[in-house]
């Protein structure tokens, strides 16, 4: 049985927001160890605020500060933590009714005694981060509290500096398996090879094959060879430098078909200055020392394609 080729895969990037009057004065908030919720029309106060009433829609903007105490109305046992979770022993994930509010917020509960010492309706605080800089993380976690209720510091939700903006990373961690069509397809460009699959039906050959012709909805499992060189079909400038990529811009990013598919496929441009790659341009693979795919297409010197030779590609 041919190997099954797995990868572990990160796909990450920084989501930047700005904030509205009511979420920018509950982030600065925390930054000052106030939680503040908000007012609705028939007198709830909601925490974490929201600027909308999730029941009538109605436009909210009172600010209300709601104690740092409060009571668990459920909770769930994280044996293992993952990475970028709030603390790094077991812990529990808890919904903490504040003191003065009428829903509840989500964090994490440090539980030393483990999941026996975690109840519906016991009495916890907040537990402030050392450092503080207007983000939900300004609040550590929560902690048993025993000693009733926290006195308010009578904030109206009016601070020096106001935090207006948050980057949040977003990630998402996963193991990728390509499957019989695309493991062909890998362990022929670790060759120096490029492998389609011919569809049985509308005879398109396909690069990178998926195992399935996406126009017909057929299996696929015919290898047809294709290029090594191939036509632009269609390019773009790139001008903006992409984090942790060597490449100095401005380079072309263009849309290949090479000769035998009837898909093109994605590929950079090199060898020639950015502003004289044009569609129809031949090209050829140049491949990267060790790795598994060409590092970039530079032209052959042939003529260029006529149009009428790849205009369905485009």
């Amino acid at each position: 049985m041919p190997e099954v080729l797995r990868a572990p895969l990160v796909v990450e990037f920084p989501f930047t927001r700005s904030l509205g009057p009511v979420q920018s004065a509950f982030l600065t908030g925390l930054r000052e160890r106030v939680v503040l919720g908000v007012r609705t029309g028939d007198g709830r106060v909601l925490v974490p605020p929201v600027e909308y009433d999730p029941v009538t829609s109605e436009e909210l903007s009172e600010l209300v500060e709601v104690a740092v105490t409060g009571t668990v109305t459920t909770w769930a046992w994280s044996h293992e933590p993952r990475r970028g979770q709030p603390l790094d022993r077991p812990f529990a994930w808890v919904l903490v009714r504040l003191d003065g509010a009428d829903t509840a917020l989500l964090h994490a509960l440090d539980a030393p005694g483990g999941p026996d010492s975690v109840h519906t309706g016991m009495r916890v605080r907040v537990r402030w981060a050392a450092e503080r800089s207007g983000g939900i993380t300004d609040l550590a976690c929560f902690e048993p509290h025993d000693d009733g209720s926290a006195e308010l510091t009578g904030s109206d939700g009016r601070f020096e500096e106001p935090v207006t903006g948050i980057v949040a990373p977003a990630r998402l961690d996963y193991t990728y398996s390509p499957g019989r069509a695309q493991t062909a397809y890998i362990q022929a460009l670790a060759e120096r090879r490029v492998v389609g699959e011919r569809c049985p039906s509308c005879r398109k050959v396909y690069v990178p094959p998926r195992g399935a012709c996406p126009t017909c909805g057929v299996a696929t499992s015919e290898r047809v060879e294709v290029g090594p060189r191939g036509t632009v079909t269609t390019y773009c400038i790139v001008n903006i430098k992409a984090k942790n990529l060597d490449i100095e811009v401005p380079y072309v990013y263009a849309h290949i078909a090479l000769d035998g598919a009837d898909l093109a496929l994605h590929g950079r441009i090199g060898g020639i200055p950015y502003d004289q790659v044009r569609m129809g341009l031949r090209v050829e693979p140049v491949w990267s020392d060790g790795g598994g795919h060409p590092d970039h297409y530079r032209p052959t010197g042939e003529p260029d394609a006529d149009y009428e030779t790849y205009k369905e590609l485009v």
